[in-house]
């Protein structure tokens, strides 16, 4: 069934997708790693493929910035086109001396300052935390590869531009880096009782001004890309 932001059609899309922020970062999976690829969705730009890697099915769409657009895209996934697998291929900025620009960082989990989970209603404090199986076999894709990478807790942000000490204080606590949607992901997952990794390159330091290039940017990207390939068609 089509939605007001997908015009997929149930069979469309594929049990496991992987979600880039930048749809055109999307189209460029669909054209350089899929065979067979057919568009799915085009509404408000968002584009969606499904197509095939080394004989799987697999699909690849966009999902927006921020924790409302992602929720949006990856609810509609989980619960009306019975997708079981999502996994985000994102960019962050560390907080950790040791978190290289360039590195991979798998969100085992996510710690956020958004209102997202209040929906919940939960008491206390929920942990939103990645799929264990999927994380272990990124991990192990991660090694073949011989891709620098670390695993551990990021914080996911409503906020880019800051006015406060927010990075000092995770930082402090042990939080790897910061990006905008995987606790979000990883709730809507939960209530789903489906599964969701989210794999990131750090693309800048938030504390030794590096960033990358626009070369590096392409190079390191496909790290994450064939990482986040290789564990797809392992499900």
């Amino acid at each position: 069934m089509a939605t007001p932001h997908n015009t997929a059609e149930k069979g469309d899309i594929a049990k496991t997708v992987l979600m880039p922020g930048d749809p055109l970062r999307a189209k460029f999976i669909a054209e350089n790693y899929l065979t067979d690829a057919k568009c799915f969705n085009e509404v408000r730009g968002m584009l969606g493929f499904t197509g095939k890697y080394e004989g799987k099915e697999l699909s690849v769409m966009g999902h927006g910035m921020g924790m409302p657009s992602i929720g949006i895209y990856t609810y509609e996934l989980f619960h009306f086109y019975d997708c079981e697998n999502i996994i985000r291929i994102g960019s962050a900025g560390s907080l950790q001396e040791n978190v290289n620009v360039k590195d991979l960082v798998f969100a085992m989990a996510a710690s956020s300052d958004s209102s997202y989970g209040n929906q919940y209603r939960l008491p206390g404090s929920f942990s939103p935390a990645a799929d264990f199986g999927l994380l272990e076999k990124a991990v192990a894709a991660a090694r073949e590869l011989g891709v620098a990478f670390h695993v551990g807790n990021v914080l996911s942000t409503d906020v880019f531009y800051r006015n406060d000490n927010i990075n000092d204080l995770y930082r402090d606590m042990g939080v790897l880096a910061c990006e905008m949607e995987a606790a979000a992901l990883y709730m809507n997952a939960a209530e789903a009782k489906k599964k969701a990794l989210t794999i990131l390159t750090v693309s800048d330091h938030l504390y030794k001004n590096e960033s990358m290039s626009a070369e590096e940017r392409q190079t390191s990207f496909r790290d994450m890309m064939e990482v986040a390939l290789r564990t797809a068609i392992r499900l």
